[in-house]
């Protein structure tokens, strides 16, 4: 027997870099290298774009993912290469940020 895909999940321009899967909303999460993080159903539907905030825009301070964490209530924690957190709703609502240096593993 073959494994064949489920779904094909399309929208990154560059490579993933990370991503979380919440079996419960039936969503997928993922994060690039040079782009959004993007959710998607687990039927392979693109929903929404997560951005980053605005004051952080422009090619010096591309937000990179590093890691992902979505919880079954609908939330979407995003870490970023230069220590910004960032929590988004389902619906792609920034809720919150928070800067930290320390080295996040």
């Amino acid at each position: 027997d073959f494994a064949t895909p489920r779904a094909i999940l399309t929208g990154h321009d560059y490579e993933i870099t990370c991503a979380a899967i919440c079996a419960e909303l039936g969503l997928v999460i993922s994060g690039s290298k040079e782009g959004p993080c993007l959710i998607h159903s687990m039927n392979g539907d693109l929903l929404r774009t997560l951005e980053g905030p605005e004051t952080l825009e422009g090619p010096e301070n591309c937000l990179r993912p590093k890691l992902i964490q979505a919880s079954r209530e609908g939330h979407c924690v995003i870490y970023y290469e230069n220590g910004l957190f960032c929590v988004f709703s389902v619906n792609g609502r920034l809720q919150a940020t928070m800067e930290t240096d320390d080295k996040i593993k």
